[in-house]
């Protein structure tokens, strides 16, 4: 077992021989990169591989960079303004010029365009008689909702607050939990995309950008620029896609997956099927049981990738935590500096430790995400460690110290076994605090449970979220009972009888 996870992890390292189609975390993103993705595949001429929603615009920019993906899908107004920092609209050639600076180019326009817009729900825009973005300036005390990247980025709120003078002071909110939280009227006010399928379904009202502050925003496909010579046969694939995909087309199949909870994968197959097609219009919602989304085909896979990270973490983790704690029992001058580094580390933000190592590894996948999580772990090893030891009978010590044996035989068969109990406990801990933290690694394109839920934020599909944070929990609960059966032949009988003797002799 230990070969087959070292080997799955040595593998995706290396990605050896696959192009890897990368996609940021909201509903068009995912359907585009699963296009393209399958539309590589039906060459035949490499494995190809969908690294989904990887999370904002600068992570996926960053894995194009360094070579993590090898393409994506993304769009002018991005490119030109959130990632090269131009102040008005360029044209093609200067982006393309641009971006080769980095090795990297920019083509295949896909045919529609997605731009960013307001959009506020009729019946406050009747009340307060708003029809314009720049009306937003009259009214302060509006409640805004903008997803974290808009609320960030160049292109986003700060340059449109600037541009239209607006007063209000805007809170981050999932894209994909927008228009529920509009309609609920927990905010007034909330950015979109113009394809959004969502806009009609929820008939809100999108503001005119009477001051044309938004660019325009064409799909196109941000590509290395060794893609084309290394795979010719799939970068002429790719090129039949250009101008195939309308703007009703792109709402049609971002509605069957908001609206009719289809996978991703099955949108863009029925695309590729038949492009040319009519865009079938919203069915009015999903027939699905929640039992066929937790036991999905991915199940199994899913399972195995979330498995490997735990354990490919956690084993580094005993190796080094198990010495830094008997270093921190033995050293009144180093335990307070390795029980402090290891406390600081776990204090650090998920999100931002993987971003961190992503700039720091100069890579995207599990090799971050299993440092990532080797370093959370560390935690209640180290510590539980330090105290099993530091605990220890006094009486016990001194005996072992008359028998005279050297300290790494005292250590070995006697210190260790006695406090075998609480570094069992510690590790334990780590394993099923690392069952929980995994879920993030779908954030960087590592797989495990965390993919559903992801994907399930992103069209707000509750049975999605629940079909990967369920299986989380009973995998948490599994490695709980499975450290439980093996305390029975890794701790003492001495040990575990006299527990259980103390606890029967206590009073009731």
């Amino acid at each position: 077992m230990t070969r087959v996870l070292l080997l799955w992890l040595l593998c995706s390292i290396c990605q050896a021989q696959t192009i890897h189609v990368g996609s940021k975390r909201f509903t068009e993103s995912y359907i585009l990169g699963e296009i393209l993705t399958q539309t590589i595949q039906r060459t035949g001429e490499a494995a190809a591989t969908h690294q989904q929603g990887l999370g904002n615009t600068a992570i996926v920019f960053s894995a194009l960079k360094n070579g993590s993906i090898d393409l994506y899908p993304d769009y002018t107004g991005t490119v030109a303004f959130e990632l090269l920092g131009f102040k008005t609209a360029p044209d093609m050639e200067t982006l393309r010029r641009e971006l080769g600076k980095h090795g990297l180019g920019l083509g295949i326009p896909l045919g529609f365009s997605n731009t960013y817009a307001l959009a506020i729900s009729p019946r406050r825009a009747r009340e307060l008689d708003i029809a314009r973005i720049s009306d937003l300036a009259r009214h302060p005390a509006l409640k805004v909702g903008v997803s974290q990247e808009f609320l960030n980025r160049k292109d986003g709120w700060p340059a449109v607050k600037l541009a239209y003078g607006l007063p209000q002071a805007p809170r981050g909110l999932d894209h994909g939990l927008a228009y529920e939280a509009l309609a609920a009227g927990q905010v007034d006010l909330i950015d979109v995309y113009s394809t959004d399928a969502k806009i009609a379904r929820y008939d809100v009202r999108v503001l005119e950008d009477d001051r044309r502050f938004f660019p325009p925003y064409d799909a196109v496909i941000l590509y290395r620029l060794t893609f084309p010579q290394r795979y010719p046969r799939s970068w002429a694939a790719l090129q039949a896609l250009s101008g195939s995909i309308s703007v009703s087309r792109m709402a049609a199949m971002n509605a069957q997956a908001e609206i009719d909870a289809q996978p991703f994968r099955e949108v863009a197959r029925s695309y590729l099927a038949a492009p040319e097609a009519p865009p079938p219009g919203p069915q009015g919602g999903s027939t699905r049981s929640f039992v066929s989304v937790l036991f999905g085909p991915d199940l199994g896979k899913l399972t195995l990738e979330h498995l490997a990270l735990v354990i490919a973490s956690l084993i580094p983790a005993i190796l080094c935590g198990i010495p830094l704690g008997i270093w921190a029992a033995r050293s009144r001058r180093a335990a307070p500096f390795i029980l402090g580094g290891v406390g600081v580390l776990q204090t650090v933000p998920a999100l931002a430790l993987l971003a961190f190592l992503i700039t720091l590894m100069g890579r995207i996948g599990p090799a971050p995400a299993v440092v990532a999580l080797f370093l959370y772990a560390l935690l209640p090893i180290v510590r539980n460690t330090a105290s099993g030891l530091a605990d220890l009978p006094v009486q016990l010590q001194e005996s072992a110290l008359a028998l005279g044996l050297p300290p790494a035989s005292r250590l070995r068969r006697i210190e260790l076994p006695l406090a075998s109990r609480s570094i069992l406990a510690g590790v334990k801990t780590s394993a099923v605090i690392g069952v929980g933290t995994a879920t993030i690694a779908a954030f960087i394109g590592a797989g495990g449970f965390g993919e559903r839920i992801v994907s399930g934020l992103a069209v707000n599909d509750t049975l999605m979220l629940l079909g990967g944070a369920i299986p989380a929990a009973a995998l948490a609960l599994a490695v709980q009972w499975t450290f439980d059966a093996a305390e029975r032949w890794l701790v003492p009988a001495g040990l575990r009888l006299g527990t259980r003797n103390s606890l029967d002799a206590s009073p009731r």
